[in-house]
Protein backbone atom coordinates (compact mmCIF):
# COMPACT_ATOMS: atom_id res chain seq x y z
CA UNK A 1 0.00 0.00 0.00
CA UNK A 2 1.47 3.11 -0.57
CA UNK A 3 0.34 5.81 1.96
CA UNK A 4 0.47 9.61 0.91
CA UNK A 5 0.07 12.33 3.56
CA UNK A 6 -0.30 16.09 2.42
CA UNK A 7 0.09 19.12 4.68
CA UNK A 8 0.23 22.59 3.40
CA UNK A 9 2.17 24.69 6.01
CA UNK A 10 2.99 27.96 3.85
CA UNK A 11 1.48 30.44 4.69
CA UNK A 12 -0.91 31.54 1.80
CA UNK A 13 -0.42 29.33 -0.47
CA UNK A 14 -2.65 25.91 -0.73
CA UNK A 15 -2.36 22.25 -2.91
CA UNK A 16 -4.76 20.05 -3.91
CA UNK A 17 -4.13 16.81 -1.52
CA UNK A 18 -5.37 14.56 -4.83
CA UNK A 19 -3.05 15.53 -7.49
CA UNK A 20 0.08 15.29 -4.71
CA UNK A 21 -1.28 11.44 -3.35
CA UNK A 22 -1.54 10.69 -7.37
CA UNK A 23 1.76 12.03 -8.50
CA UNK A 24 3.67 9.97 -5.41
CA UNK A 25 1.48 6.93 -6.45
CA UNK A 26 2.50 7.24 -10.26
CA UNK A 27 6.13 7.22 -8.98
CA UNK A 28 5.50 4.04 -6.68
CA UNK A 29 3.30 2.43 -9.34
CA UNK A 30 6.38 3.25 -12.02
CA UNK A 31 9.26 2.10 -10.06
CA UNK A 32 7.62 -1.24 -8.62
CA UNK A 33 7.00 0.14 -4.79
CA UNK A 34 4.16 -1.54 -3.24
CA UNK A 35 4.80 -0.71 -0.01
CA UNK A 36 5.74 3.58 1.17
CA UNK A 37 4.65 6.03 3.15
CA UNK A 38 5.24 9.53 2.35
CA UNK A 39 4.76 13.04 3.81
CA UNK A 40 4.76 15.75 1.32
CA UNK A 41 5.06 18.91 3.27
CA UNK A 42 4.37 22.80 1.12
CA UNK A 43 6.23 25.10 3.04
CA UNK A 44 7.80 28.69 2.54
CA UNK A 45 11.16 30.38 1.40
CA UNK A 46 12.18 31.27 5.13
CA UNK A 47 10.91 27.29 6.40
CA UNK A 48 13.32 25.81 3.68
CA UNK A 49 15.72 28.43 4.49
CA UNK A 50 16.22 27.08 8.19
CA UNK A 51 16.16 23.48 7.07
CA UNK A 52 18.54 23.11 4.33
CA UNK A 53 20.66 25.09 6.88
CA UNK A 54 20.02 23.04 9.66
CA UNK A 55 20.00 19.01 7.92
CA UNK A 56 22.04 20.06 5.09
CA UNK A 57 24.43 22.87 6.15
CA UNK A 58 23.66 24.81 2.93
CA UNK A 59 22.81 28.52 3.70
CA UNK A 60 19.75 29.82 1.70
CA UNK A 61 16.26 28.50 0.81
CA UNK A 62 16.06 25.39 -1.92
CA UNK A 63 13.02 23.65 -3.61
CA UNK A 64 12.45 20.51 -2.72
CA UNK A 65 14.24 18.81 -0.01
CA UNK A 66 13.81 15.18 0.56
CA UNK A 67 14.40 13.03 3.91
CA UNK A 68 14.39 8.94 3.66
CA UNK A 69 13.03 8.15 7.36
CA UNK A 70 13.42 4.14 7.02
CA UNK A 71 15.08 1.33 5.47
CA UNK A 72 14.21 -1.95 3.85
CA UNK A 73 11.20 -2.89 1.68
CA UNK A 74 8.89 0.03 2.62
CA UNK A 75 10.09 3.32 1.54
CA UNK A 76 9.30 5.86 4.14
CA UNK A 77 10.23 9.54 3.96
CA UNK A 78 9.38 13.27 3.95
CA UNK A 79 9.30 15.28 0.80
CA UNK A 80 9.47 19.47 1.77
CA UNK A 81 8.86 21.50 -1.28
CA UNK A 82 9.24 25.19 -1.09
CA UNK A 83 6.26 27.07 -3.00
CA UNK A 84 7.89 30.35 -2.92
CA UNK A 85 10.81 28.63 -5.14
CA UNK A 86 8.04 26.67 -7.23
CA UNK A 87 6.23 29.87 -7.77
CA UNK A 88 9.85 31.80 -9.11
CA UNK A 89 10.39 29.08 -10.92
CA UNK A 90 7.36 28.22 -12.49
CA UNK A 91 8.30 32.08 -14.05
CA UNK A 92 11.54 31.44 -14.98
CA UNK A 93 10.41 28.08 -17.08
CA UNK A 94 7.36 29.19 -18.65
CA UNK A 95 5.52 26.75 -16.86
CA UNK A 96 2.67 26.74 -14.65
CA UNK A 97 2.71 26.80 -11.04
CA UNK A 98 0.94 23.50 -10.93
CA UNK A 99 3.24 21.65 -13.39
CA UNK A 100 6.35 23.37 -11.27
CA UNK A 101 4.86 21.85 -8.22
CA UNK A 102 3.87 18.30 -9.61
CA UNK A 103 7.84 18.25 -10.67
CA UNK A 104 9.19 19.42 -7.57
CA UNK A 105 6.58 16.42 -5.76
CA UNK A 106 7.93 13.64 -8.34
CA UNK A 107 12.13 14.58 -8.18
CA UNK A 108 11.48 14.74 -4.06
CA UNK A 109 9.47 11.59 -4.34
CA UNK A 110 12.50 9.96 -6.64
CA UNK A 111 15.12 10.49 -3.93
CA UNK A 112 13.43 9.11 -1.18
CA UNK A 113 13.02 5.78 -3.80
CA UNK A 114 16.71 6.11 -4.35
CA UNK A 115 17.78 8.42 -6.92
CA UNK A 116 20.63 11.25 -6.41
CA UNK A 117 21.49 13.66 -8.70
CA UNK A 118 25.27 14.60 -7.26
CA UNK A 119 27.18 13.57 -10.42
CA UNK A 120 26.10 14.24 -13.94
CA UNK A 121 25.38 11.02 -14.81
CA UNK A 122 22.80 10.61 -12.02
CA UNK A 123 21.59 13.77 -12.89
CA UNK A 124 20.93 13.33 -16.09
CA UNK A 125 19.38 9.26 -15.35
CA UNK A 126 17.36 10.97 -12.51
CA UNK A 127 15.58 13.61 -14.80
CA UNK A 128 15.44 11.31 -17.53
CA UNK A 129 12.77 9.69 -15.30
CA UNK A 130 11.19 12.54 -14.08
CA UNK A 131 10.42 14.28 -17.01
CA UNK A 132 9.02 10.80 -17.93
CA UNK A 133 6.29 10.93 -14.62
CA UNK A 134 5.74 14.28 -15.23
CA UNK A 135 4.80 14.35 -18.47
CA UNK A 136 2.45 11.02 -17.19
CA UNK A 137 1.09 13.47 -14.91
CA UNK A 138 0.61 16.80 -16.86
CA UNK A 139 -0.99 15.28 -19.66
CA UNK A 140 -4.56 15.69 -18.37
CA UNK A 141 -6.30 17.73 -15.78
CA UNK A 142 -8.19 14.57 -14.90
CA UNK A 143 -5.10 12.60 -13.64
CA UNK A 144 -4.94 14.60 -10.57
CA UNK A 145 -1.98 16.93 -10.65
CA UNK A 146 -1.37 19.24 -7.97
Amino acid sequence: MIDVAVFNAHPAHRIRRAGVIAAVRCVARGERRRQASVSVVFVGGRASARMNRRFLGHEGGTDVISFPLGEGRTIEGEVYVNLDRARAQARHYGVSFADEVCRLVVHGTLHLFGYDDRTVALERHMKRREDHYVGVLTCGRERGRP
